[in-house]
């Protein structure tokens, strides 16, 4: 899948480095997407993420470098929620929104989806911002939903239907 500026594919196993600095490693992701955080490349188990059918790359397409990923989850009967972190030195240049639009379409379209939902941790207003640009609307409010980096997270949940 490819936009204006970027390529989505599968994550690769010399993605390691690229996924460890732009999502592992970075502590501002942490604080905006669910992960794993890892203190060194030498101790980061990536052996689960490459060949993933449900996880994509995003790469910047001018250097074919991982910059953050995408991926869907939760299927069930044509819906399905996606999560999307971009390494925080990506911020503010419009990438999310770039790849979620593709992504979108990948998933209506090529998947069959009928319902894309995503979350987002209340108050990470750029997320909100993201999908809302790709036309994602309010669906609900979950107080408190799970606990996350030892405090109870509430999450703010929009919707997409297939148009």
């Amino acid at each position: 899948m490819e936009t204006e500026r970027l390529i989505l594919d599968r994550v690769r196993e010399t993605d390691k480095e690229d996924y460890f600095n732009n999502i592992s490693h970075d502590r501002k992701v942490l604080e905006t997407f669910v992960c794993r955080y890892a203190e060194s490349l030498d101790t980061f188990d990536f052996s689960s993420y490459p060949g993933r059918d449900d996880l994509f790359a995003i790469r910047l397409k001018a250097t074919g470098r991982l910059i953050g990923i995408i991926l869907y989850f939760d299927e069930t009967d044509g819906v399905c929620e996606i999560g999307y972190g971009i390494g925080s030195t990506h911020w503010g240049k419009g990438y999310a929104t770039e790849a979620v639009k593709r992504f979108l379409t990948y998933l209506f379209d090529e998947k069959g989806m009928q319902t894309v939902t995503a979350s987002y941790f209340t108050g990470n207003d750029a997320s909100r911002r993201v999908m809302e640009k790709c036309g994602m609307t309010f669906s609900r409010f979950s107080p408190q939903e799970f606990t996350y980096l030892g405090k109870p997270r509430d999450l703010t949940y929009y919707a997409i239907d297939r148009q």
